[in-house]
């Protein structure tokens, strides 16, 4: 076992820290779509919810695969090891595939407000920034 003489910076800590906590509040909203909680049945309008509730199970596939390897991603960062991005780009692909159905193919995105359009376009932002960002750690030998 060698020992990694690459230190991260503050910086990496705290990026490290705001995508675990911005995934984590991803696997809590799967969760509570996934299991149609009433804190989520109070977040939507009855129109929303019939389509939500008709969400192709292929979709929800992907919600879950962008969560959760989202979060592995994040703890594997924090314990500097390379495979995040592997996990990562997991993550990111799936995001791009419930993006294309939420933007592109969902019957029921005439309903969607402000926040599910802001949405739509800051996860795959966030998603992008998060494998590029462990890319760049595992090319500088921040990740071992």
């Amino acid at each position: 076992m060698t020992n990694n003489q690459n230190k991260p910076s503050t910086a990496f800590w705290i990026i490290a820290t705001i995508g675990f906590i911005w995934n984590a509040m991803g696997v809590d909203g799967y969760l509570n779509q996934a299991y149609q909680t009433e804190r989520f049945k109070l977040m939507y309008t009855e129109a929303q919810l019939a389509f939500i509730y008709n969400t192709p199970s292929w979709v929800m596939a992907a919600f879950a695969v962008a969560v959760f390897s989202s979060v592995l991603g994040c703890i594997l960062l924090f314990f500097r090891k390379k495979i995040a991005k592997t996990f990562f780009l997991i993550g990111l692909i799936a995001v791009l595939i419930q993006t294309t159905y939420n933007g592109f193919i969902n019957p029921g995105k005439e309903l969607y407000g402000a926040m599910e359009y802001s949405m739509l376009i800051i996860i795959p932002l966030f998603a992008i920034f998060l494998f590029w960002f462990s890319k760049k750690c595992a090319d500088d030998g921040i990740l071992t």
